[in-house]
């Protein structure tokens, strides 16, 4: 069942007609920790305004502790009351939680996601979407970009987005040639970061301390993206442009993706054979 939460308590349609930065997830949590750079950016701002996007229910996640005997409705319930939390400090301008089993974002016959996901974009029209990186190791998060894909694609030309970023939950992003990166500066706000992150509790006391995993990440990007200069970012997120594949349906996904995989190969190759003794 689809939860639509506006934290200042603005009428939905008036809510989502002000979005210009929107990310589309697939669980409670990828948004804060992929798409901070956004929500930091829009932030006590008034012309700019962020929503995410979540699109399974929650009830595959991790469990210990307080939670460790915790159904799959509980944990529901749960990740829903931290999403919404989560989403009245970042001061989003919309959180909307879809509701959908893992198993049928993998269903690639499944229609009614991309057709939600088309409402939704047709109703908030923003200028920037976050999505996950098609080189993500976690199935849930290649599907749900996949059909995020689908559903931009089906958009006519003037309601597509300027730009849309495939950014790093499930596998870094720093191999990518630096050419090619999209650096995504999460350096405003360090504190307000780190109170979003806290708010999965349900996730921390399960065992997986995403929180500095995300933080850590974060710091280390920044200080290994330049060997010969000062660091120019505190906190540095990447992301893959995958705008090409919105705005040229002929191109092929797979063969898109792996020509950065590809042209890393050459970069390294490259590198020892200039160097070889």
């Amino acid at each position: 069942m689809r939860v639509t939460y506006i934290p200042d308590g603005t009428e939905e349609k008036q809510a989502l007609e002000r979005i210009t930065h929107l990310c589309i997830a697939a669980h409670q949590d990828d948004i804060e920790f992929m798409a901070y750079a956004p929500i930091a950016e829009c932030f006590g701002k008034k012309d700019k305004w962020f929503c995410g996007v979540v699109v399974t229910d929650g009830a595959g996640s991790s469990r210990n502790g307080l939670y460790a005997n915790y159904t799959d409705e509980d944990m529901k319930a749960v990740r829903i009351e931290e999403q919404k939390k989560a989403a009245m400090i970042g001061e989003y301008g919309a959180q909307l939680l879809l509701g959908h089993p893992s198993k049928q974002v993998k269903d690639k016959n499944d229609t009614e996601i991309v057709k939600e996901l088309v409402e939704i974009l047709k109703a908030t029209k923003p200028q920037y979407v976050y999505i996950h990186n098609l080189a993500d190791k976690h199935e849930t998060h290649v599907a749900t970009a996949l059909k995020a894909i689908k559903a931009l694609r089906e958009l006519n030309a003037d309601e597509q987005p300027e730009k849309v970023y495939g950014c790093e939950v499930w596998r870094n992003l720093d191999w990518i040639n630096d050419n090619e990166k999209v650096y995504l500066d999460c350096s405003a706000h360090p504190n307000l970061s780190r109170a979003l992150s806290s708010v999965f509790d349900s996730q921390i006391v399960g065992g997986k301390r995403y929180d500095l995993a995300a933080e850590g990440r974060r710091l280390a990007n920044a200080t290994f993206s330049e060997s010969h200069a000062c660091d120019t970012y505190t906190m540095l997120n990447y992301a893959m442009d995958l705008t090409p594949l919105i705005k040229d349906e002929s191109l092929d996904i797979a063969d898109y993706v792996t020509g950065y995989i590809r042209r890393f190969e050459s970069n390294v190759r490259n590198t020892i054979q200039k160097l070889m003794i």
